[in-house]
């Protein structure tokens, strides 16, 4: 199974509402279970080892948690007057999420930068995939919401955008 069809089954998750799922072939067993919490983990099987492995993605979800819970009292205080007019750029993926391409080079975005449809903003990295993320709105950048380096949830916002 690639690494677009395990996040395709993901979101599938998400948004159905389901909170477990296996899915058990001659070559793999997988079980993708998911909390109240929204968080997700990755239990990866071979049934020949019958060995448990850890996804790489599973450390990452566990550790925004952590991180995610001093933040949200903040975040909804501030959006309440800055929701109505600036759009979220969220997460498509669970991952480690990177403002440049490599430490030496400049950030995709800053804040005051004006970014157009389809342009790369940052990358997320899951599975040891480097997945170039891409703006779904034209506007200004008003506000980065999440720290480079920084684990990152699925559907977790991390930029604000002014589309006027």
């Amino acid at each position: 199974m690639k690494a677009k069809e395990i996040q395709d089954l993901i979101d599938f998750i998400a948004k159905s509402g389901l909170n477990k799922v296996n899915i058990e072939t001659e070559e793999f067993k997988i079980s993708v279970k998911r909390d109240p919490d929204q968080k997700v983990s990755y239990v990866k099987e071979s049934p020949s080892a019958s060995h448990h492995v850890a996804a790489p993605a599973a450390a990452p979800a566990a550790a925004p948690q952590g991180s995610a819970a001093p933040a949200a009292p903040a975040a909804p205080a501030a959006p309440a007057s800055d929701d109505s007019k600036y759009i979220a750029i969220k997460a498509p993926m669970i991952g480690t999420f990177y403002r440049s391409s490599s430490p030496d080079k400049p950030a995709f975005v800053n804040v005051g930068d004006e970014i157009k449809k389809g342009q790369v903003i940052c990358i997320i990295e899951a599975m040891k995939l480097f997945n170039e993320i891409e703006s779904e709105v034209s506007g200004k950048i008003v506000k980065v919401l999440v720290d480079n380096a920084n684990p990152v949830e699925y559907d977790q916002p991390l930029f604000l955008v002014d589309p006027s």
